[in-house]
């Protein structure tokens, strides 16, 4: 496959800047995120050993514990060091989410954690979801993860630092814009409202869609703690925070305050829409 067309902005970020293949560890949130991820996606999956296509899977995270629970896992990411890294878990290769190599209703379920973050135009997210149908099985199961459009504000308070204006300025055009440009701090990215979420789920074809909040609406919290207590969240917050998410997934109103949101849906039966 000829090289992914990856921002390079995003290829700078994942291949000099940080290791994601920590980030789901390093952090109080990031562990919240990885096991909510978990625990969501195992009421969905197939038994294994099901075929899972995971597309922009990083270093292999995820990969990691859906082998370890039995599955036949390959990857596919677009930035080099990732697939060096993915490789030690699972077959792993280099491609591009909106332009797949694996072929129609190939696999059991396609997996895409992290590939909308940074594909800012609509048309893009919409290839890489209909790749993503095109792939999985009749009735196979989808899975999107997205960034919360306001997840910002609850990370950048509980960094304590809002207030400044350079700050708030940056905050506020992505909250009117959903665009994060990517010259501070994270790179390029896209951040979702949950209902636009499950809108360019179900256009691509994808029916019976739904979106979960990932860390809940007290997450933030962990955060804060983290970053202004030497002595960081107890396992009792952690505890409750995690009650908190599992408590907030009846309540739609509820998942503006997620950092991330996981949507699933299936492809249709017969392969009506492909």
């Amino acid at each position: 496959m000829s090289k992914p067309e990856l921002a390079p902005e995003v290829d700078h970020f994942y291949s000099q800047v940080i290791d994601e293949n920590a980030r789901l560890s390093m952090s109080a949130d990031g562990r919240l995120e990885l096991l909510r991820t978990q625990e969501l996606l195992r009421r969905f999956l197939p038994a294994p050993p099901a075929r899972v296509l995971d597309v922009g899977g990083g270093p292999g995270a995820h990969a990691r514990w859906l082998v370890a629970d039995g599955y036949q896992v390959e990857l596919v990411d677009p930035v080099a060091r990732h697939v060096d890294q993915a490789s030690a878990v699972c077959p792993a290769s280099i491609g591009d989410a909106r332009r797949l190599a694996a072929a129609d209703a190939s696999y059991d379920v396609v997996q895409l954690l992290g590939p909308l973050y940074h594909l800012p135009d609509p048309d893009d997210r919409k290839k890489a979801l209909a790749e993503a149908q095109r792939v999985v099985r009749p009735g196979g199961l989808v899975a999107a993860a997205a960034i919360n459009r306001y997840s910002s504000v609850f990370e950048h308070a509980a960094y304590a630092h809002l207030h400044k204006e350079r700050i708030q300025a940056s905050i506020s055009t992505i909250l009117s814009t959903a665009v994060h440009d990517g010259k501070r701090g994270f790179t390029l990215a896209y951040f979702h409202r949950a209902e636009e979420l499950v809108e360019e789920m179900r256009s691509v074809g994808l029916t019976d869609v739904r979106v979960f909040g990932v860390e809940g609406p007290a997450w933030s919290l962990l955060k804060a703690v983290e970053q202004q207590s030497e002595a960081g969240p107890s396992d009792d917050m952690f505890a409750s925070v995690l009650a908190a998410a599992r408590l907030a997934e009846p309540y739609p109103e509820l998942l503006a305050a997620s950092s991330h949101l996981l949507a699933v849906g299936r492809a249709p039966e017969g392969g009506a829409a492909r």
